[in-house]
């Protein structure tokens, strides 16, 4: 998948299936190498509480304005939500 949101522009890669220890390392790196700019938060709503799907996000090593990006801002820009 990150291979698809690399190479084109309006593919975005959801993170529902999982929590944030689950996911793989490689798909880690790519979050913060690309400053989560491709990634939107999920949680996978009634499977995986919303606040299950929160903890652990902090000790993914993302910076400030990744972790924006990654919790709400790439979503705002995907369904042209005005902040």
């Amino acid at each position: 998948m990150i291979s698809l949101a690399t190479k084109y522009p309006n593919v975005y890669i959801d993170t529902s299936a999982y929590k944030p220890k689950r996911y793989p390392p490689e798909f880690a790196d790519y979050m913060r190498r690309s400053e989560c700019r491709k990634v939107l938060f999920a949680s996978n709503h009634p499977m995986i509480s919303p606040s299950d799907a929160l903890s652990g996000v902090d000790d993914l090593g993302l910076g400030d304005e990744a972790l924006e990006r990654f919790l709400w801002r790439n979503a705002a820009g995907v369904f042209r939500i005005k902040i």
